[in-house]
């Protein structure tokens, strides 16, 4: 682990909804996580946003991309590509996501779709995979004050719209960040 928090490697699931994505990448702001991925991930994320949200334009999330590569350029994963042949997964469309994480000596792989990373294989690489919800609750645990200076700066940020602390757990519990919701009103977020 870093500094800075778990190295943890962000798969397009938890890049796609933008609550989620903002949740993961204020922490990171915040030195709680060191945020990875790769361009093929963006790439995911964008692309599968934009087939279910047509009113989303592609500038948008371009524009999106960009303040995300500007305020973490040194999150791209590059040269994980070679590790591909050699690894497995029951679904072949995640070695991508194994090669980044190995190749970015991450600790974590942050994704809702934990059965695609079995923990047998994830071990051999000294990897865990964690979903959002899990991650964020644990930060709470491990660094109570941080996480909840960083997350109410962030929600008090919001504008369109503003959201009251009820609006902001709510938005989280629809957002497949249940526990998380309901920890932060234990702490009056």
């Amino acid at each position: 682990m870093s500094a800075g928090g778990p190295v943890a490697l962000l798969d397009a699931n938890v890049l796609y909804a933008a609550t989620v994505r903002d949740l993961l990448l204020t922490l990171a702001g915040a030195a709680l996580l060191v945020p990875r991925r790769t361009d093929e991930i963006h790439n995911e994320w964008i692309t599968n946003l934009l087939r279910s949200r047509p009113d989303i334009t592609p500038a948008t999330l371009a524009r999106t991309r960009g303040m995300m590569d500007s305020a973490f350029p040194e999150a791209l994963v590059r040269g994980y590509e070679e590790r591909i042949p050699s690894l497995h997964l029951p679904d072949a469309g995640d070695l991508h996501v194994l090669a980044a994480a190995i190749e970015a000596r991450a600790d974590l792989i942050v994704t809702f779709n934990l059965r695609d990373f079995p923990a047998a294989v994830l071990r051999r690489h000294g990897l865990l995979a964690v979903d959002p919800d899990t991650l964020v609750s644990q930060l709470l645990e491990q660094e109570p004050g941080r996480v909840c200076d960083a997350i109410t700066k962030r929600r008090k940020r919001l504008t369109s719209p503003p959201m009251t602390a009820d609006e902001f757990r709510a938005s989280l519990a629809r957002s497949n960040l249940p526990k998380t919701s309901v920890r932060l009103r234990d702490f009056e977020i």
